[in-house]
């Protein structure tokens, strides 16, 4: 697998003229664990999209792996939407067989073994999965792409605090944070502050700070969380 990068120069998205995005730029290079951070409508989840290729941008230039990112890019991105995006009427089992075969790099071993993980019925319907195991079985099919870009919006959002535990479980011990670029965003840093290895701080739209994780807690003496406070105030 090629060294996983992010590249982006000068990037505005707007919506029906309004700005959601305004000229970002910043290079993330090799694989890790990359947290973009910041409050609701900060812009976290646009930008997710357009590294993810489901969305262009307005002016500026989005890359990953050196090409220009478009929807044919998911052969190098996995993404993990924040919407509960699943087919109700299949099943885990099904499920995990249809991406089988849409995706070459998925790994039908690996998605088999989280879920045992799990302790998932892989013949239940997921209409009748509770909140917690769709966003479980959701990550499930991210963290089985074996690609160099996996792209995670809000995971943790919405679920109570024994799910994002067990989510970021699943994340930590399956995501090859080795060989793969992983970026998630979140407002809730406190529980990903241990695991992140860059950091991009985003407030209306802009990229307010983008920096090594360990580098910005020397150089400030204090968390990422009261960086956040300090940078966003």
């Amino acid at each position: 697998m090629n060294e996983p990068e992010i590249y982006l120069k000068n990037v505005t998205k707007k919506y029906l003229r309004q700005p959601a995005l305004e000229n970002i730029s910043f290079q993330l290079k090799g694989s890790g664990v990359y947290g973009v951070l910041g409050e609701n409508g900060s812009g976290k989840t646009t930008l997710l999209k357009l590294i993810a290729g489901l969305l262009r941008p307005s002016s500026g230039t989005v890359k990953v792996m050196h090409r220009p990112v478009s929807r044919l890019s998911s052969k190098d991105i996995a993404y993990l939407s924040d919407a509960d995006s699943l087919y109700s009427f299949q099943s885990a089992q099904q499920l995990i067989h249809f991406w089988e075969k849409v995706a070459p790099d998925f790994s039908k071993d690996k998605a088999f073994s989280m879920i045992r993980e799990l302790n998932l019925d892989v013949n239940m319907k997921i209409k009748n999965l509770s909140k917690g195991n769709r966003a479980r079985l959701k990550l499930v099919i991210a963290l089985s792409r074996q690609v160099p870009v996996l792209v995670m919006d809000e995971p943790l959002s919405g679920l109570d605090p024994l799910v994002r535990e067990d989510i970021l479980k699943l994340i930590v011990m399956n995501a090859d944070v080795e060989q793969q670029l992983l970026i998630l965003s979140t407002h809730e840093v406190s529980e990903v502050e241990a695991f992140l290895d860059h950091v991009i701080f985003m407030k209306d739209g802009k990229c307010i700070l983008e920096e090594n994780a360990e580098v910005l807690r020397e150089q400030k003496g204090q968390s990422l969380v009261a960086t956040m406070r300090e940078v966003l105030a």
